[in-house]
């Protein structure tokens, strides 16, 4: 059986978590608020709605 590779999945959390630090620093600099976990584990943005139509559904006139 082949042994766990600890160093590979240290090296993955850490970059995971630079790459979450850095979405984090991108989103304060845009001045949008921050996502709550909930927002994240769902993959919504904060403020939108889910009843608003979206840009390409709108009927043509």
């Amino acid at each position: 059986m082949a042994t766990p590779n600890y160093g590979y999945e240290k090296r993955q959390r850490e970059l995971a978590k630079k790459r979450k630090k850095e979405e984090k620093a991108a989103r304060k600099a845009a001045g949008l608020p921050e996502l709550t976990d909930e927002q994240l584990a769902e993959g919504q943005e904060p403020g939108a709605s889910e009843d608003a139509p979206a840009a390409g559904d709108s009927p043509a006139a």
